[in-house]
């Protein structure tokens, strides 16, 4: 069975990634769950670092210009993190991966798009960051590209808010 494709519709084009149901079960039924009940749709993304990545899933981002966009999560809260070794998947270009606050199992519904292959951020490189990869971009790149390279005001927020009007999966 294929995995599950999520359409993402923004204000500056629509991109396509592929979940991960396969590799990253625990993370991926949670982006789901979050898809399905429209949590995403609305939202802005919230953090933009030019060579580096986009970040989106923040519902305090659905006001681009609040102060407490990047500090909220699901009505449910945090997830486990996943790290399995049989999916040893690195933060290459075009990647989603979650975000977290850098304590154990405090991801939840904010991820990035790997934008540059971030290695470092690999939750089996060695340090304290780890972000387990669950999905990657199959059309669109080039939308989420240009989404990186919007200009940037304080705390790395998009100075024209780039809004996720609808994420739909096809299953």
């Amino acid at each position: 069975m294929a995995n599950p494709i999520a359409l993402f519709e923004t204000t500056m084009g629509d991109f396509m990634a592929e979940i991960y149901l396969d590799k990253m079960p625990k993370t991926a039924e949670n982006f789901m769950k979050l898809v399905k009940s429209g949590f995403y749709d609305g939202l802005h993304f919230h953090r933009v670092i030019e060579n580096f990545m986009i970040q989106f899933g923040c519902p305090e981002s659905r006001d681009p210009k609040s102060s407490r966009a990047g500090t909220g999560g699901p009505p449910w809260g945090s997830i486990e993190d996943e790290f399995p070794p049989e999916a040893k998947l690195s933060n290459e270009p075009g990647t989603l991966s979650m975000a977290n606050t850098g304590r154990p199992n405090s991801g939840g519904s904010q991820f990035f798009i790997n934008l540059v292959h971030n290695d470092y951020l690999d939750w089996f490189s060695p340090g304290p960051s780890r972000h387990p990869v669950f999905a990657r971009i199959t059309d669109g790149m080039d939308v989420v590209n240009k989404i990186g390279k919007v200009a940037t005001g304080p705390s790395d927020r998009p100075v024209t808010p780039v809004k996720v009007i609808r994420v739909t999966v096809e299953e």
